[in-house]
C-alpha cells in the first residue's frame, strides 16, 4: 500500500507495509500518480547493496533502527535497567483522515506502542508527531523525528546569537557525519537553531531548493542532519531528553513536540510563506499599537508620571499600554520581589486602579509583566516556600528558578495571576524568562509552563500573552501555539534590529513578532540613530513605542504621531501579506518587503558604508511581471539622508507623486534605487495592480 498526502504544491508519499513503513518522497508535488506510477516511484528508490555491507538494500524508514540496518540517529532510544534497548518496531495498522495518515506500530523488545501521524497543513507544511505507551517499565532517553533528504541538498543554514543580537545566520557544507545542534538551557535560548535548513548550494531568499525543519518546544531541543557514506540524508529534530526525565510506568505516554516540516523550490522566501500562511490560520484582529514602559520609567514608578507618559502614548494612537517590571511587593531593582505577585501598598496604595482607570478612559487597553517562573530569593514566596525553588543553583539576573512541577507552586501561580487578570480586568500579560535554566528538570518544568498558560487562558479567553525571555529567548511555535506574539530582541536599536527581525520572519510573520521605536540613544548598543531609521524599521511587525514620550519634543511628538497613523493605514498589508526579501551583494544594504493582492510596501535599508558606491538596479521581489502598477516613496515620517547630489530621476518623480512603471521592469531589470547614508531607510510603496493586456490573450 502507497499513501500519498498532497497540498500546497508538496507532497508526502509513503510506503506502508511491514516491517516498518517508508517514506519514498517528501518535497515537490508529484501529481496525482496512478497506482503503477507509485509503484514505480518504490521499484526506482531501492539503494545498492554495496560491498562489506549487510546483504539487503539499507532502509530508512518512518522508525528507522539497527535491526534494518541503519546506523545513524536512531528514531527512539532507551531501556530497562540497561536491558531492552534494541528497539525492533513493526507496523499493526494505520488510518488515513484526509490529509493525516496515522501509522501504528508495535516493538516487541521494548514493549512500547508507536503512533506516529504526519499531518500536511493547507500550506504545504508537513506536522510531525509521535506518541509512545510504555506496556512495561521502561525509560525514554530520545526520540526523534526523521525524514529523508535527496543527495543534492548539501548546504546547512541554522541560527546562532546572543542576548540582543538574536538569530545570527550560519551556513556551513553538509559532510559526513551528522551536523547536531543541542539546547541544553531549558528554552530554546538566544543560540537556539531555530529553523534548521538544508538546500542546494547557494540556496538564496528568491532561489533555490532547501527542505526546513523546526522543533516546537519550549525546553531543550535537538536538531541535526545527518549523512552516512552508505546511506541517504536525513533531517531530524526533537525534545532532547535529560537522563531521568522520562519514565515511563506501564500504561503511561509521552508525547513528542510537533516538528514543523517544510520544502520549497523558492528559496528562503518561500519556506518562510508556507510557514507564515500556516501560523495565519488563527484568525486575530488588527495587532494594537504598543506603549511599554520599561525604557521610559525602568523601576521607577510613580502614578503622575504614567499618567502623563500615557496620556502622551493616547494623544500620539497608542492603543495599548504595558506597565512593565517594577509594580509588585518589594520590587525597587532587580533584587527582590519576584514570586510576590501582588501589587506593592508602598508604590500603589490604591492598587493599579488609578492607572488602569486612566488608561482605559483614554480608549487603550492595559497590559502587564510577569515573569512567574522564576523568584528571587529576597521575597516573601521564597521565605516561605524555600522547597518549591529549584536547587538553588547559581544564581543568574538575582534569579532562582521556581519548580513550576511542584503542584503547590504551580497552583499559587495559578490563582496568582488569575486574581490580577481578574481584578483589574487585564487584557495583556509580557510573559518574561530571565535566566537559563541549571540542575532543572526541563522536560517537567516546560510541560508545568503549558499547562499554567492553558488554564490561564481557559479561565480568561480573551486574554493576549507575549513570550519574552530575555529578549528572544523563547521564539518557538509551541509557546506561539499558547501566546500572541514574541519579544524578538530586548535590543531596539534599528541597526541590530534589521537584521534580527529579517531572520526571525524566517519562521514567525511579522504581526507575531513584537517591534518598538526606542530613544535616539539606544541603552542596550548606546548607538545614537535618527528617528525615521527607527520608525521605518519597527513598522514591520508588531509595532509599539518604548522610550519616555515625556522627554520627547513637540516635533519628536507629531513625527509619531504621523508614524503610528501610517502603521494602521499599512497594517492590513504588513499583517498579511508575503514578506519578501531581496538577495544583494552589498551586505551594507537591505530591501525587504511585504507583497499583498494588490498592493506592496518596501524597506529599502543601509546600515553602515560599504565599498559599492552604486545600487544599480534593484529587483523588487514578489510583484506580478505581467502587471502595472503606480510607486511612490512614502515621505510622512521624513526623508533619509543620501550619499548623493540628486537621487535616481524615478525616485525624483516617486517623491513627488506616483510614478507608473510595468512589473516587467520592477522585477525583471528592476529599478535605480538611492545610495543612502549608514543607518538611513526609506519607504516605497507599490500599488494599482492591473493586468497588462498581453499579445496573443
Amino acid at each position: 500500500m502507497i499513501v500519498a498526502l498532497r497540498g500546497a504544491g508538496t507532497s508526502l508519499v509513503v510506503r506502508v507495509s511491514e516491517p516498518v513503513p517508508e517514506v519514498l518522497h517528501w518535497g515537490a508535488d508529484l501529481g496525482d500518480l496512478s497506482e503503477e506510477d507509485l509503484s514505480a516511484l518504490e521499484l526506482t528508490g531501492q539503494l545498492a547493496v554495496l560491498n562489506n555491507s549487510v546483504d539487503s538494500p539499507r532502509v530508512l524508514s518512518v522508525w528507522p533502527t539497527q535491526a534494518e540496518g541503519w546506523l545513524g540517529t536512531p528514531a527512539h532510544q532507551g531501556h530497562s535497567e540497561g536491558t531492552r534497548s534494541t528497539p525492533r518496531p513493526r507496523l499493526t495498522g494505520y488510518d488515513l483522515r484526509g490529509e493525516e495518515l496515522v501509522l501504528r506500530l508495535d516493538d516487541a523488545v521494548s514493549e512500547v506502542d508507536i503512533e506516529l501521524s504526519y499531518r500536511l497543513t493547507g500550506s504545504g507544511v508537513l506536522a510531525v508527531r509521535s506518541r509512545l505507551t510504555a506496556r512495561a517499565p521502561y525509560e525514554l532517553t530520545g526520540v526523534t523525528t526523521l525524514v529523508p533528504l535527496p543527495p543534492r541538498a548539501t548546504e546547512i543554514l541554522d541560527f546562532t546569537g546572543k542576548w540582543c543580537r538574536e538569530r545570527a545566520p550560519q551556513r556551513t557544507a553538509l559532510g559526513h557525519g551528522a551536523h547536531v545542534r543541542e539546547v541544553r538551557r531549558g528554552k530554546p535560548g538566544q543560540d537556539s537553531p531555530y529553523l534548521l535548513v538544508v538546500g542546494v548550494p547557494g540556496f538564496r531568499f528568491g532561489a533555490g531548493e532547501v527542505w526546513g525543519l523546526h522543533v516546537a518546544w519550549s525546553g531543550d531541543q535537538r536538531y541535526l542532519v545527518e549523512q552516512l557514506p552508505e546511506s541517504t540524508g536525513v533531517l531530524g529534530g526533537g525534545e532532547l531528553l535529560r537522563p531521568g526525565a522520562v519514565r515511563l510506568a506501564a500504561g503511561e505516554s509521552y508525547e513528542s513536540p510537533t516538528c514543523y516540516l517544510a520544502w520549497s523550490d523558492t528559496g528562503l522566501d518561500g519556506l518562510a510563506h508556507r510557514l507564515h500562511a500556516m501560523q495565519r490560520g488563527t484568525p486575530r484582529g488588527p495587532r494594537p499599537l504598543v506603549l511599554n514602559t520599561w525604557e521610559a520609567v525602568y523601576f521607577d514608578h510613580d502614578l503622575d508620571r504614567l499618567r502623563e507618559l500615557t496620556t502622551l502614548g493616547a494623544q500620539v494612537g497608542v492603543e495599548r499600554v504595558v506597565l512593565d517590571d517594577g509594580w509588585f511587593l518589594g520590587r525597587r531593582d532587580d533584587r527582590a520581589g519576584l514570586g510576590d505577585w501582588t501589587v506593592d501598598p508602598q508604590v500603589w496604595p490604591r492598587g493599579l486602579h488609578p492607572l488602569v482607570d486612566h488608561v482605559r478612559g483614554l480608549g487603550m487597553q492595559f497590559g502587564l509583566w510577569v515573569e512567574p517562573e522564576m523568584v528571587n530569593l529576597d521575597s516573601r514566596l521564597a521565605r516561605e516556600h524555600p522547597d518549591w525553588v529549584i536547587g538553588p543553583v547559581l544564581p543568574s539576573r538575582n534569579q532562582q528558578v521556581l519548580d513550576l512541577a511542584n503542584p503547590d507552586a504551580w497552583a499559587y501561580l495559578l490563582e496568582s495571576l488569575d486574581d490580577l487578570v481578574g481584578e483589574y480586568a487585564i487584557d495583556y500579560l509580557k510573559w518574561d524568562h530571565n535566566r537559563d535554566l541549571l540542575e532543572a528538570d526541563a522536560h517537567a518544568q516546560t510541560h508545568a509552563l503549558y499547562r499554567l498558560i492553558d488554564a490561564l487562558r481557559a479561565r480568561h479567553p480573551a486574554l493576549e500573552i507575549e513570550s519574552c525571555a530575555s529578549g528572544g529567548g523563547r521564539v518557538d511555535l509551541g509557546i506561539l501555539a499558547r501566546t500572541d506574539r514574541v519579544w524578538a530582541s530586548d535590543c531596539n536599536d534599528p541597526v541590530e534590529r534589521q537584521h534580527i527581525q529579517r531572520w526571525t520572519g524566517q519562521l514567525v510573520p511579522p504581526e507575531l513578532v513584537g517591534s518598538h521605536v526606542g530613544p535616539a540613544r539606544c541603552h542596550t548598543t548606546g548607538r545614537v540613530t535618527e528617528g525615521s531609521f527607527r520608525m521605518i524599521t519597527a513598522l514591520f511587525g508588531h509595532a509599539g513605542i518604548e522610550q519616555d514620550l515625556t522627554r520627547c519634543t513637540p516635533e519628536e511628538l507629531d513625527d509619531l504621531r504621523r508614524w503610528a497613523a501610517l502603521y494602521r493605514e499599512l497594517r492590513p498589508l504588513l499583517h498579511s501579506g508575503r514578506v519578501v526579501r531581496a538577495d544583494l551583494p552589498d551586505e551594507a544594504t537591505l530591501l525587504h518587503g511585504v507583497v499583498g493582492a494588490e498592493s506592496a510596501i518596501y524597506c529599502w535599508a543601509r546600515t553602515e558604508t560599504s565599498a559599492p558606491g552604486q545600487s544599480g538596479r534593484v529587483r523588487l521581489p514578489g510583484l506580478d511581471p505581467r502587471a502595472a502598477y503606480r510607486v511612490r516613496v512614502r515621505t510622512e515620517l521624513g526623508l533619509p539622508s543620501m550619499r548623493q547630489v540628486s537621487p535616481p530621476a524615478w525616485i525624483g518623480q516617486a517623491l513627488r507623486g506616483w510614478v507608473r512603471l510595468p512589473g516587467a521592469v520592477l522585477t525583471g531589470s528592476g529599478v535605480a534605487l538611492p545610495v543612502l547614508d549608514p543607518q538611513q531607510a526609506m519607504l516605497i510603496e507599490v500599488a494599482g495592480r492591473e493586468r497588462e493586456v498581453l499579445a496573443g490573450g
